[in-house]
């Protein structure tokens, strides 16, 4: 395993660029990377393992949505830092619901492929939502109120989250259910957008809170920079 692993030119990158294609058809899927660990776990499961840069984390490829990637075969290419998987892909391989993750033409901006699957019941709601707010940061200002807020900046993001969390705070005052859950719902639409403009995956504040369970919340505020 060692002398396979120590193939790669690790000196360039601690991350690995792969290329996924469909081993029957050679059809692109979709671009990731591998990290040391993650590449270990590929080649000892032959299930597609990948290291996200968003999550910063290991992902094992349909975790949550159970669309996993069987390995056929792996190729390196000719400098060493670039890794080829062929794969037998159960079900679709973009977050999105499409088979691939090369479906926008450059030129004009068409759509390609269809979604085949309902993506919201696969990865859930919030993870669901940021992922369409990052699409919006692309979209027409005066269409999309998402992309109306990327344009003004990061004051603007900051000064609605802060409008948000006040209305939800009144709600919550005013012993309002109907309007707590509505006011909640804007200021977690409003976090996702801050977290969408400095490119912060809602699943690392998921591994946060998980962190957080092995402590009382009293040990882990003492434990906190002062």
């Amino acid at each position: 395993m060692q002398e396979i692993l120590n193939r790669v030119d690790w000196e360039k990158s601690d991350l690995l660029p792969v290329i996924v294609q469909d081993h029957e058809n050679n059809e692109i899927l979709m671009m990731a990377y591998m990290d040391r660990e993650a590449l270990e776990l590929s080649l000892q499961t032959k299930t597609a393992h990948y290291f996200s840069r968003s999550k910063q984390r290991i992902w094992k490829k349909g975790e949550s949505s159970g669309h996993l990637q069987h390995i056929k075969s792996f190729f390196i290419d000719c400098d060493n830092d670039t890794l080829l998987i062929k794969v037998d892909q159960e079900g679709v391989a973009c977050h999105t619901g499409r088979r691939s993750c090369f479906f926008t033409e450059l030129d004009s901006g068409e759509v390609t492929i269809e979604k085949e699957v309902n993506t919201t019941a696969m990865y859930g709601v919030i993870d669901e939502l940021y992922h369409t707010i990052l699409d919006r940061k692309k979209a027409d200002p005066e269409t999309s109120w998402t992309a109306k807020l990327f344009a003004k900046g990061e004051n603007s993001i900051l000064k609605k989250v802060v409008e948000e969390a006040a209305e939800f705070s009144f709600a919550v005052k005013d012993d309002n259910e109907e309007e707590i859950i509505y006011e909640a719902a804007d200021l977690t639409y409003h976090v996702l957008v801050a977290l969408g403009y400095k490119n912060i995956s809602p699943d690392r504040i998921k591994q946060e809170l998980s962190r957080r369970f092995d402590m009382s919340g009293i040990a882990e505020k003492n434990a906190r920079p002062s």
